[in-house]
């Protein structure tokens, strides 16, 4: 167990989870649910909540990083090979 500058034992963050089979936020916690059903942990229940809408945002980032670099190296229509330069 952690400890503070007084040697006291410190007590653990709470962390937050949103259940996407529920659509509630959970706390950390010996009765939390399954793992495959959530998603986090966050700083927050405000955070929890917007999970759904975080991940949405995400991806459509990723999506769009990955169209911009799909034909810079090592993007999925790059060709490594040199004998292909013509």
């Amino acid at each position: 167990m952690a400890r503070n500058a007084d040697d006291a034992p410190e007590e653990a963050a709470v962390q937050y989870f949103y259940n996407i089979r529920t659509g509630k936020v959970e706390e950390n916690n010996d009765e939390r649910s399954r793992s495959a059903d959530l998603m986090g942990p966050y700083d927050s229940p405000e955070e929890a909540q917007q999970a759904l809408e975080t991940a949405r945002r995400r991806t459509e980032q990723w999506d769009e990083q990955e169209q911009d670099e799909v034909d810079e190296p090592g993007g999925a229509n790059w060709d490594a090979n040199p004998f292909n330069d013509a």
